[in-house]
């Protein structure tokens, strides 16, 4: 098969491609030539910018016909339309990258069915949303869609060393916590449930999905059916990182967000809620399995990340500690306060 994947350099990208290479499919990228990816070595390459649209139309038309084109950083309608424009008449298979980020939090029902009405409560999720509803039209007797909408996706690899998500981020420093025994912070009371997919099984459904057209439209959740709650998470990252029983710092989603409305972006419109989505359209569509645990995948993971360059210096982040610390001290002094007028 001819196979056009728009990105490529990113964590599932990536992934995919080095999936479609070893099949012996012959693979095009198409990004803007400015990072690189292991493993991609005899992947021909387009280089343009996704944004140019006009450009961008001209090429992919010019470089087709394809056999599946799978579309990675597509984020605003009007990017969908030029996607569109691109590759109609040009390949009979189209695949979009989405999100979960589509539906509303909290959701009306767990695990979510991709049937749940899409109400995103970010512009994240908004883009994906709006972007989605043009190449659902698009899909026809032409031209077969398959949208995918992955959760928390994890692994070696990508610009954020691993990808492993916390209160203030992405960046490894909470890890450096964790594994010298630091106390960390985590989002609400801890409790909210969540799950995180390997990337060899997230890459693996899109990989399956190239392979299997679907009749006319095909959507499907690719997520972890391992859920865990956020204390949970870091227990185990801790033990993968042979690190010592973590010290966990609950503190309320709505909090963080005043005080780091940067940095902890994510805590009110998606941490605070429960993240639990029906696997069975993938499972079936798509032959999809989640075959690698959080407690190996994540060490193996960490273990990579020490590799290639280790961990940030959690002590470079005063910021961190010093919400912990202005945290405590605000519970002992209503601890103080109160306590007497307890009846």
């Amino acid at each position: 098969m001819r196979i056009l994947l728009i990105g490529g350099t990113g964590l599932i990208s990536a992934a995919i491609a080095r999936k479609l290479i070893e099949h012996q499919d012959e693979v095009v990228l198409f990004n803007r030539g400015t990072a690189e990816a292991p493993g991609l070595e005899s992947a021909r390459r387009i280089t343009g910018d996704r944004y140019d649209r006009a450009t961008f139309i001209d090429t992919v038309r010019g470089a087709g016909p394809f056999d599946c084109v799978v579309d990675m950083i597509c984020y605003e309608p009007k990017d969908a339309e030029s996607l569109i424009a691109a590759v109609k008449g040009r390949t009979p298979h189209l695949i979009f990258c989405s999100t979960v980020d589509v539906y509303a939090k909290p959701a009306g029902r767990y695990p979510v069915t991709e049937d749940e009405p899409r109400k995103p409560v970010n512009a994240y999720g908004r883009g994906k949303a709006q972007s989605e509803d043009v190449v659902m039209a698009a899909a026809g007797s032409s031209l077969k869609v398959t949208v995918i909408r992955p959760a928390h996706t994890y692994g070696p690899g990508g610009r954020h060393r691993g990808n492993f998500v916390h209160a203030f981020g992405s960046s490894t420093t909470f890890l450096d916590r964790l594994r010298r025994g630091k106390p960390v912070i985590v989002p609400g009371d801890g409790g909210a449930l969540r799950g995180s997919c390997h990337l060899d099984d997230v890459s693996g459904a899109f990989f399956a999905a190239t392979q299997r057209m679907p009749e006319t439209l095909r959507v499907c959740h690719v997520t972890s059916d391992e859920w865990m709650t956020w204390n949970r998470y870091h227990q185990v990252l801790a033990e993968s990182l042979c690190g010592p029983e973590p010290v966990l710092v609950p503190i309320p989603t709505s909090l963080l967000a005043r005080i780091a409305p940067t940095r902890a972006i994510r805590c009110p419109e998606n941490y605070q809620f429960n993240g639990i989505y029906d696997n069975a359209a993938a499972r079936r569509e798509l032959g999809f399995r989640c075959t690698v645990p959080f407690a190996r995948g994540s060490r193996e993971t960490l273990a990579w990340v020490e590799r290639t360059g280790g961990f940030e210096n959690s002590d470079d982040d005063p910021f961190y500690d010093e919400v912990i610390a202005a945290w405590r001290e605000m519970g002992n002094r209503l601890e103080a306060d109160l306590r007497p007028l307890e009846r």
